[in-house]
């Protein structure tokens, strides 16, 4: 663990409302990326990169967590799937429905928590989600929700990285996907990093063993989706290395 998370930082008393507050503010400019990584080379790769891992030539339930703007939910439906994302930050859902509408995709969206799904259990044929775990105050409970709603022998793919850690050793650059993200608001997501403690876990280490103890019959780590999707210095690029945790019920 790095010693600058030794930094005296004040923790809010409501970590969830803080994470929503945070998510909320960011929701407009945040749409507007997607939209655009919807419009650029990512789109291809991301889609290549979601359907590997799927079987070929059938329609699946798709549950994406955490779904921000409706990146992965308008992708796995633009390619024959019935996805449902769900998001804490009723401002990101309403953001994913305009962008779902705007390029006509049926994607449906709610508001709910990635740690207490309402769905029933074997409701989901996948889970997908892309860096949600980092910012979770319960992961391990997160992930206990994913497998339970996971029909037998369905997937997880959740694509993260340690972002906390990261932050705290990443090199200037003129070109990511934080670029243009307000300094308040990056001191505010700075804050998020030190109340989790997920930001002081090994990962996908953890990852992997917390998944195995709760049961899920296999489970993979992919340390090279990083070098591959985000192999240049764009306005989507994410310094710190993205890892895939791919788990089976």
């Amino acid at each position: 663990m790095s010693d600058s998370f030794d930094k005296i930082v004040e923790i809010p008393t409501d970590k969830k409302e803080y994470i929503t507050s945070y998510w909320s503010e960011r929701a407009k400019s945040f749409r507007e990326l997607r939209e655009k990584e919807l419009h650029s080379p990512k789109e291809l790769l991301w889609r290549d990169e979601l359907l590997s891992h799927l079987p070929n030539g059938n329609s699946l339930s798709i549950l994406d967590i955490g779904c921000g703007a409706g990146f992965f939910s308008i992708l796995l439906s633009q390619a024959g799937h019935t996805s449902t994302g769900i998001d804490l930050t009723p401002e990101m859902v309403a953001e994913s429905q305009y962008l779902a509408e705007q390029v006509q995709s049926i994607a449906t969206f709610q508001v709910m928590d990635a740690e207490s799904l309402d769905f029933p259990e074997a409701s989901f044929d996948v889970v997908v989600a892309r860096n949600v775990t980092w910012n979770l105050p319960h992961p391990d409970q997160a992930y206990a929700e994913w497998l339970r709603v996971l029909k037998p022998g369905g997937i997880l793919l959740n694509y993260d990285a340690e972002h906390a850690k990261g932050h705290h050793h990443r090199p200037e650059m003129l070109h990511n996907a934080h670029a243009n993200v307000p300094t308040e608001l990056l001191d505010k997501c700075h804050t998020m990093y030190h109340m989790l403690e997920i930001s002081r876990y090994d990962r996908p280490m953890w990852d992997h063993t917390a998944l195995l103890n709760l049961g899920a019959s296999s489970c993979e780590i992919d340390t090279t989706v990083g070098p591959r999707i985000y192999d240049t210095e764009d306005e989507f690029y994410i310094p710190v290395p993205m890892f895939l945790v791919k788990a089976t019920k």
